[in-house]
Formats: structure tokens, C-alpha cells, sequence
């Protein structure tokens, strides 16, 4: 069949007819609407999704912060910046499953001594909504923590023997912030708290403690036994807060001094209580038979504070 016979190329067909792949009004009739321009209102919108504002440069744009207080850093190539510099990673997440540069990842997390996860993609999405994460977030502090010779240092200072707060698993950002509050009007000369099954230092913690963040050394270590063991080395001694202990208004509270403070619910750990040198007890004349973690810590911190004149 020639062009000229089939009715595809007859110009009165060929004006009706359907272009491949046509959009127009000719095509879909004249309900049809031609597809604008994304408005820039839309594109603030989508940008927002991604986690900063159209009309804000990204330099200038807020950081991701998680409902415990920490910032979220999504994405393979940023985790390893921040891994690289000089912030506090308090963790890594990464998805299960996951491959390829993540052994990168995993390695300098464990140079640095981060604590890696891996969990499902579903928990990744969730702590970083909207984001391309590529399987991959870390938690980072805001604040950073000091190294024990800054506590050292500030005893040092003062002219005082070390007096140094050590927190056995306390949950509580509240309490945390309360009781580096406290630590500071005591003047104390540091507190010290472990990277696992802890609040970590966020901006709960320093609206709690009132601006005392700011002034009171917090170290982070991994193992809270050995921490233990070197400040014992270094002429520490290290009392427990329980129960069964001497009543903290009889015994010797002079000199250079350690503190530990247990976990809100069942309190100092029994590993923890056994590298201890002895044990504290605050005495209780009513029904209820504990204090709060951070009351309870006032109350030896300034027993301590007495006691030193």
C-alpha cells in the first residue's frame, strides 16, 4: 500500500489523528490540561521533605535532631566525614544487609570506639525520615566530652583533691542534667559516664543542668570498671551509693574521692559495686525505700562537700 492510499498520510485523517507519544489538546480533547512547571513553592516543599528549606542556603539550614536529643548524619559518605573529624559520635546504625563501603564505615567507627548497630532499614527510615540515607546514620553529641586529664586539671585548679561523680547506667537525660547541675554548685571536678545503656549528653541534659554543661568536665568512656581501676591507680578512692553500705554522715569522706551513683531502677551494677572500695548508704525513716538517682547524688555530693570543710 503506497503513502498516498493509506489514510494514516490523507491530510484529512492525518489532522485528527494521534501523534506517538502526543500531548495535547488535538489528542486528549479539550479537558486537557498541558503539565506546568513545578511552581517554587512545590520545589520548597520537595526540598523540605529532604530535610532544608528551598529558601534557606544548606549551609545556613538546621541539623536533623532526633527525639533523644542527638543530631541524625544520613548517608554512607557524611557518616565517614563525621567519623573523620573531631565530633563526638555517640553511635552508628546501619541497615541490615548492608554492603560495599560499609566495612569502611565500620571500620573507623571501631578505630574511633563507637558502638555500631546493625538493625533493620525500617529503623533507619524512621530515624532519618525523607532522607537518602543509603542504609547508613549516625547519632552525633552536640556537646563535646572531656578526656580525664581535663578533670585532673580542674582539680588541680582548684587546689583541691580530685572529687569526681561516675554514673552507672543513668537513663534519665533529667537526671543526668540534674546531677551535672548539682556536681557543679558542689564543686565537683568532673563526672563520668559510659557510652552503653546511658543518657548521653543532648539538649535535654543541658537545659536540665542549667548551663552547668558548660563548666563541668563529662567524660564518656567504654569500660566503666577499667575507669574504675585507673583512677584507683592514681590514689582515687571509690565508694558505691546502696543500701547495705555505712551511712554516709559516719564515714571518712576526705580526700581524693569517687562516687558512683546507680542506674534509676536497679542501681549500681554488681560488677561496678565490686571494684568499688566501699559502699554508701543514705538512711530512710519513711515508707519509701530509695531516693531518686539525682537527689540521691545531692545528698552525697554535699555530705562530700561538708565533710571537706
Amino acid at each position: 500500500m503506497s503513502k498516498r492510499d493509506n489514510k494514516r498520510f490523507n491530510d484529512k485523517e492525518r489532522k485528527s489523528a494521534p501523534k506517538r507519544g502526543g500531548k495535547n489538546r488535538r489528542d486528549y480533547g479539550d479537558s486537557y490540561e498541558p503539565k506546568r512547571r513545578t511552581s517554587g513553592k512545590a520545589r520548597s516543599d520537595a526540598r523540605r521533605v529532604l530535610g532544608f528549606d528551598a529558601g534557606e542556603s544548606f549551609e545556613d539550614r538546621r541539623p536533623q535532631i532526633g527525639n533523644d536529643g542527638l543530631e541524625v548524619v544520613a548517608g554512607r559518605n557524611p557518616v565517614v566525614e563525621v567519623l573523620s573529624g573531631e565530633r563526638d559520635v555517640e553511635r552508628v546504625f546501619i541497615a541490615d544487609g548492608s554492603e560495599g563501603s560499609v566495612s569502611k564505615i565500620v571500620a573507623l567507627a571501631r578505630e574511633k570506639g563507637v558502638i555500631v548497630d546493625f538493625v533493620p532499614k525500617e529503623k533507619i527510615d524512621a530515624m532519618a525520615p525523607g532522607v537518602k540515607h543509603q542504609g547508613v546514620v549516625a547519632k552525633v553529641s552536640e556537646y563535646k566530652y572531656a578526656e580525664m586529664d581535663d578533670v585532673f586539671a580542674k582539680a588541680e585548679a582548684s587546689g583541691e583533691d580530685p572529687f569526681i561523680i561516675i554514673l552507672d547506667e543513668i537513663t534519665d537525660p533529667h537526671n543526668l542534667g540534674a546531677i551535672i547541675r548539682t556536681a557543679e554548685c558542689a564543686g565537683a571536678h568532673g563526672v563520668i559516664i559510659p557510652k552503653r545503656r546511658a543518657a548521653s549528653l543532648t539538649q535535654t541534659v543541658a537545659l536540665s543542668a542549667a548551663g552547668a554543661i558548660e563548666n563541668m568536665p563529662v567524660v564518656q568512656v567504654t569500660n566503666l570498671g577499667r575507669a574504675i581501676e585507673d583512677l584507683k591507680d592514681k590514689g582515687i578512692w571509690v565508694g558505691a551509693a546502696d543500701m547495705d553500705g555505712q551511712t554516709y554522715y559516719e564515714a571518712n569522706l576526705t580526700g581524693p574521692i569517687a562516687i558512683v551513683i546507680g542506674n534509676e531502677g536497679k542501681g549500681v551494677g554488681r560488677l561496678v559495686k565490686e571494684k568499688c572500695d566501699f559502699v554508701l548508704s543514705i538512711p530512710m525513716y519513711g515508707k519509701i525505700n530509695s531516693l531518686n538517682a539525682s537527689n540521691a547524688a545531692a545528698v552525697l555530693m554535699y555530705g562530700i562537700r561538708r565533710a571537706r570543710g
